[in-house]
């Protein structure tokens, strides 16, 4: 069970609640990551797949929304799992992880920095191929929140045609493939792959060329996105601002590609909510947080979808 060796402290403001929080990630004996909102109750909060309550606001949150819960863990869990951490106690004292500069980059660094102990994480081999469309996940969505997501897409021109689909692999590696298509020319259709099987050399891929992308918006719909509670944190340090036309961005891109690689990441923590290393090929076409949810459900699903090599 590898954990942290000393603790960590991650200070800023949430990017849909636009609150500044503290957070302390702590070693942990307990096999799993768990955060404990202090501002709230002892009981921990399970980053796992199955305690998901929440994809709507373009993250993923853990808990319920009525009670105890944390929202865009997705950065932070692919930060854990690159550096190969699976035991962990995060405090928390707000409903939001801090967003930082948009990136996993961060997190990774001073996870990084406090060191690591021995050990190996779960394997989770994929047996069977599944596949999550994106209609399958709007329809578990209310009627009005669908007629929302239709109007949105409608009027920006992006169509709802998505899917994400697990299949076994033959090299050991979480083997993901990602694409992105928008309306907004500087985006276009992206597309980037990633392998990752435990070995020095993939850790230093996802940091030299995953680990800065950041999260991006339109400038023009954030104004709509703060009066419904989301991006109130967002800002030109943490977000890559599209211009109105759609043709540029107000701040400057590490690459022409920064959007689809960011996705990377999402997968990637995402999946790790499965409580361990998945072993298998990922395809994310305009894929989303409820897919990527919906993906892990379905695998777990079904024992015959998948084998569990314990940790070490």
């Amino acid at each position: 069970m590898p954990t942290i060796k000393k603790q960590i402290k991650f200070s800023g403001v949430g990017i849909h609640s636009g609150a500044l929080v503290n957070m302390l990630v702590k070693p942990s004996k307990k096999q799993g990551i768990f955060f404990h909102r202090i501002d709230m109750s002892d009981k921990l909060i399970p980053a796992s797949f199955d305690n998901v309550g929440d994809t709507k606001m373009r993250n993923t949150t853990i808990g319920k929304l009525s009670g105890e819960h944390v929202k865009t863990i997705e950065h932070l869990m692919a930060a854990l799992f690159i550096a190969g951490v699976d035991s962990a106690i995060i405090d928390i004292d707000g409903s939001e992880t801090p967003i930082l500069d948009g990136s996993a980059k961060q997190f990774y660094n001073e996870i990084y920095n406090a060191g690591i102990t021995p050990g190996k994480l779960k394997k989770i081999i994929v047996r069977r191929s599944i596949i999550v469309t994106s209609h399958e996940a709007l329809r578990q969505l209310s009627w009005f929140t669908r007629m929302k997501i239709y109007i949105m897409n409608f009027l920006s021109g992006r169509k709802t045609n998505g899917f994400v689909q697990l299949s076994p692999s033959n090299n050991g590696a979480l083997n993901i493939s990602a694409t992105l298509v928008y309306p907004e020319k500087i985006i276009g259709s992206q597309s980037f792959t990633y392998s990752f099987d435990g070995t020095k050399k993939t850790v230093k891929e996802f940091v030299k060329n995953i680990a800065s992308a950041r999260t991006f918006g339109k400038f023009s719909e954030w104004e709509y996105l703060k009066s419904h509670g989301m991006a109130r944190g967002a800002n030109e340090t943490n977000v890559i601002a599209l211009n109105d036309k759609g043709d540029g961005t107000l701040n400057k891109i590490f690459w022409p590609n920064e959007f689809v690689r960011h996705k990377i990441i999402d997968a990637i923590g995402d999946m790790f909510t499965s409580g361990g290393f998945i072993i298998g090929n990922l395809e994310s076409y305009k894929g989303s947080h409820a897919m990527n949810n919906i993906i892990l459900r379905k695998l777990f699903s079904n024992p015959a979808n998948y084998d569990i090599i314990d940790a070490e």
